[in-house]
């Protein structure tokens, strides 16, 4: 196991201006992070910045570990279907470029999360999935879909989409607390998506229940309950569960903090880090 941080832990101060990419590099090296995941939040990436992130990482000796961009191919015709799925083969490029061997990419969104239109989405989304797989396969890449943003957030839908791909180099990025945005038990879905997971994500939520709004700074889940972003460790989630979880299945892959409550960003990723590394050796 290897232990790091995404860069979007810290993309507040890097929005801020008061960090860059290659300061949170050497921030994460500096608080015992083995890797850091590349995800280009306050930053562009071209390829003259790819060359100067892998340097700087090399430098200061810490392993680039992933790479995560957004994406849609739920949209509402072929030529735009066509055009994104052409620009995150470009992003799979910039991948390689940076030296990476796993890369997170988003697949869809739509305002209505009803299973019925997954379903009826599901063969195109594969097949984007599939082509892109099929292009990153060159590089030695496996990509991969998170629980992420409510359309494809239940661990059902995630295994359906991975088993519907049907490559062996596209995966899941687990996100261990995204599954709570789609009112599942953390260390459960967690246990369920293990077995096709490349990479995993470790966030931490308050959770409150629907007829309690807490007001400013919580949004909702699917089911109309509250989250709020918790420094990993000291929010809702059976931390110690689910890392048991992902300590028994065998899985030796990275762990990735990926810090969003309110405390200051370089606090909640320090304690993050300190949390995590603590309860694996706990579990």
């Amino acid at each position: 196991m290897k232990l790091g941080l995404s860069s979007y832990s810290l993309s507040r101060a890097i929005q801020a201006n008061e960090m860059t990419i290659f300061d949170a590099i050497s921030w994460v090296k500096e608080h015992g992070g083995e890797h850091i995941e590349i995800v280009p939040f306050g930053f562009d990436l071209d390829p003259e910045m790819i060359k100067q992130i892998r340097n700087h990482a090399e430098q200061v000796g810490i392993e680039l570990s992933n790479y995560c961009i957004g994406a849609n191919f739920a949209v509402d015709s072929e030529e735009e279907y066509e055009k994104e799925i052409a620009r995150v083969m470009k992003e799979v490029d910039n991948a390689a470029a940076l030296g990476v061997k796993l890369m997170r990419h988003d697949v869809a969104s739509r305002p209505d999360v009803a299973v019925s239109n997954f379903m009826a989405d599901l063969p195109k989304l594969a097949e984007a999935c599939r082509r892109i797989a099929d292009h990153a396969a060159q590089y030695g890449i496996t990509t991969s879909v998170e629980n992420h943003g409510y359309y494809i957030q239940a661990s059902d839908r995630v295994q359906a989409l991975v088993h519907a791909v049907n490559r062996p180099n596209f995966r899941t990025t687990l996100d261990i607390g995204n599954f709570m945005c789609a009112d599942e038990e953390s260390v459960a879905a967690t246990k369920k998506n293990l077995p096709i997971a490349s990479m995993v994500h470790i966030k931490d939520f308050y959770l409150r229940p629907a007829n309690e709004n807490p007001g400013r700074g919580w949004f909702p889940t699917t089911a109309g309950n509250y989250l709020r972003g918790a420094i990993a460790g000291q929010g809702d989630i059976d931390m110690r569960g689910v890392l048991r979880a992902v300590k028994q299945s065998g899985y030796d892959g990275y762990l990735s903090i990926e810090f969003e409550g309110m405390e200051d960003c370089r606090l909640g990723s320090e304690i993050g880090l300190e949390n995590v590394r603590r309860i694996w050796d706990e579990v």
